[in-house]
């Protein structure tokens, strides 16, 4: 069976980024998922449309088509103040490097880098981590096979049954795509629904 519109895809795969493994899955652990719903990202997606289970894959991506470039106006100072928990600055969180979640105007949360600490403020960068980067992706299918109508519906992991702000569950089409390769919305939660 071929993948294309509405096939539940099962591949293993291996991202390596500036020659360095970042992220994989095994033949035992896959990546799954329903394939034109938006999980991938659109150029890897497309890669693999047609592709039968046996068959290998070796796609490298421009930062274009995978997370972007580095948005400047997304690296932003804000006042030590805001790193407040119970009245005390969580100190121990505020190291060059370290992630912390952060909410943006929508409610969402997304990951944010701190990249410098000052006495008053701290720089946060909240471009996706791999803003920037040119993506080599190699893998194997291994499984496809027809949606049924319940993981049409409430999605192959149950990420459309949650309600939200954009009134019913997150739908592919409406984001863009409900997660990215770590399970987060693939536009940082900025996809305008407020779902995420």
């Amino acid at each position: 069976m071929k993948i294309e519109q509405n096939k539940v895809v099962e591949f293993s795969y291996e991202l390596e980024v500036d020659g360095q493994v970042v992220d994989h899955t095994t033949k035992e652990r896959p990546l799954d998922y329903i394939h034109g719903t938006g999980s991938l990202l659109p150029k890897l997606e497309a890669h693999i449309e047609g592709m039968e289970p046996g068959d290998k894959f070796d796609v490298t991506l421009s930062p274009a088509d995978g997370y972007g470039e580095v948005d400047p106006s997304r690296i932003i100072d804000l006042p030590k103040a805001a790193f407040e928990v119970n009245g005390e600055i969580r100190e121990d969180l505020l190291v060059p490097g370290n992630t912390i979640p952060m909410m943006n105007s929508m409610g969402a949360v997304i990951p944010g880098v701190v990249v410098e600490v000052t006495e008053d403020s701290v720089k946060m960068d909240l471009n996706h981590q791999m803003a920037g980067k040119t993506l080599h992706f190699t893998g194997e299918i291994l499984t496809v096979r027809e949606a049924t109508e319940k993981e049409l519906t409430e999605g192959l992991h149950g990420e459309y049954v949650h309600t939200c702000g954009c009134g019913g569950g997150c739908h592919g089409g409406d984001c863009g795509g409900c997660h990215d390769n770590e399970g987060g919305c693939g536009h940082d939660g900025d996809c305008g629904c407020g779902c995420h």
